[in-house]
């Protein structure tokens, strides 16, 4: 009589992933990390739309109230990409066509800006006697420089354009030469070694090593692109978010100016981390120091 075999089942088996970790730890981990970064963040903007909403809840207050703003400019917020006619158009059309303007005026800016900041810093004469030049023409505000624009194009739509150029490009340029002129001895040593022309130390080597200080001052210069354009567009008209804020404040629609301040934040914050994400892919991760 042979003796009846026990049955032993298999314990079940947790997958690890190539990590190392379970599947139902690492979707934990996520899960804790979103929370991290989404619930401090909202807890504030519920806090501040509560005291928001008691400073100006009485009768003659000078502001409206978040229920008022949602009750007056609800389309705004729901439908941003309705049509009803040539200037009655949604806040989302109105931001494509701003950042139409954008992508031209800091487009031009980041390969001039590059290019020329990649020259000066190679030349230390150069950078000693164009960088205070720089730094004056810096400081100039963006609006500044919008008479002298129309004056030159005689059109708002280039002369909103060149605002734009004119107040992205000086980041750019004095962070690429400030890349360039940190590029390691050892680089330009190699170079030497390798025989490359100017294209290939410009591609190979310049780029890859200034890149870190490259994308500082890009980022400087989205941030600085996007404020320009919204103000050179409440002169110069247009269909722009710019200028629906200021015909919303000639025609004392507040809460109309309010939701476009929240989608002008909203769209400079999203521009921001795109650079900034373009830029760890490029660098690797490394910042300028």
């Amino acid at each position: 009589m042979t003796p009846a075999r026990a049955s032993v089942k298999p314990a079940a088996a947790v997958i690890p992933l190539r990590s190392g970790k379970p599947l139902a730890q690492v979707a934990r981990e996520k899960l804790e990390a979103v929370a991290v970064a989404v619930i401090p963040p909202l807890v504030v903007l519920i806090l501040l739309l509560i005291v928001w909403q008691l400073a100006f809840s009485r009768p003659g207050a000078s502001l409206p109230t978040p229920l008022t703003v949602w009750r007056e400019a609800k389309d705004l917020i729901i439908d941003p990409f309705f049509v009803n006619g040539s200037q009655d158009i949604g806040l989302g059309w109105r931001v494509l066509t701003s950042l139409q303007r954008v992508a031209f005026g800091f487009g031009l800016a980041a390969v001039s800006g590059v290019l020329i900041g990649a020259l000066i810093g190679q030349s230390v004469w150069a950078m000693r006697g164009l960088d205070p030049i720089f730094q004056v023409l810096r400081t100039v505000p963006p609006l500044a420089w919008l008479p002298i624009s129309l004056a030159a194009f005689r059109d708002s739509a280039p002369s909103a354009i060149f605002v734009i150029f004119i107040t992205a490009i000086w980041p750019i340029i004095i962070n690429t030469a400030v890349g360039v002129r940190n590029i390691p001895q050892d680089y330009r040593n190699i170079a030497s070694v390798l025989q490359l022309n100017s294209i290939e130390f410009f591609w190979r080597i310049m780029v890859p090593a200034a890149a870190p200080y490259i994308f500082t001052g890009l980022r400087i210069g989205i941030g600085l692109s996007w404020l320009a354009i919204v103000a050179a567009e409440m002169l110069t008209g247009g269909i722009g978010i710019g200028f629906f804020i200021w015909d919303a404040w000639n025609s004392s629609r507040l809460p109309d100016i309010i939701v476009a301040l929240a989608y002008i934040g909203i769209v400079g914050f999203l521009l921001d981390k795109i650079v900034a994400a373009v830029g760890t892919i490029v660098t690797r991760g490394v910042q300028a120091s």
